[in-house]
């Protein structure tokens, strides 16, 4: 099975991603990730490819053929993407979300070395930016929205919850899916 978590930044898609994938014995992956890796590779900030993908799509795309080839080589797999709800249609769609505050200080406490000056509020300026910048690129590039919720099977407050309480309903979610699966298949 392959279970695909989009939603907001901040919102603990990662983080509770990696602790299913563990829970489930899946692969992990994350397109943040492999778009961090791109950067680094190319000698770029995270913030300097994004600004660039706004004029040239080419990392968007070589991590999203990226992203669908891995999709190829396993079965089991949670995919954290905020577009992986759109290449893989059966997936288990999970969306993520958390009030912004929160998004906001959970963004602020992972802040790098260079960004030890940052304030929460600045961290909720950058957030919002982002988010915004890649909803619109999204929007261009496949004509997807990526905050809709109506186009995931479970949506997914984290606010209040901790990561294992996060991801105990997805997994909870999963099996209820998989087991309806099997139990069709026994039924015809």
């Amino acid at each position: 099975m392959i279970i695909t978590i989009g939603g907001r930044a901040g919102s603990g898609k990662s983080s509770t991603g990696r602790v299913i994938a563990k829970a489930l014995g899946y692969d992990f992956y994350s397109a943040g990730d492999v778009r961090r890796e791109y950067a680094n590779a190319n000698g770029l900030t995270i913030d300097e490819l994004n600004e660039k993908a706004k004029t040239d799509p080419t990392s968007d795309f070589l991590v999203d053929d990226y992203m669908k080839e891995l999709a190829k080589t396993a079965d089991n797999m949670v995919l954290d993407s905020w577009l992986a709800h759109h290449f893989f249609p059966d997936s288990a769609k999970i969306y993520f979300d958390a009030n912004s505050e929160l998004r906001a200080k959970r963004i602020f406490s992972r802040k790098k070395p260079e960004e030890l000056s940052m304030t929460v509020d600045e961290a909720f300026r950058r957030m919002t930016e982002k988010e915004n910048c890649s909803a619109e690129r999204y929007r261009n590039l496949y004509s997807v929205d990526i905050y809709d919720k109506g186009k995931y099977d479970l949506v997914v407050d984290t606010t209040g919850r901790t990561v294992v309480e996060s991801a105990l309903i997805v997994i909870d979610y999963v099996m209820h899916k998989e087991l309806i699966k099997h139990l069709n298949l026994i039924k015809n």
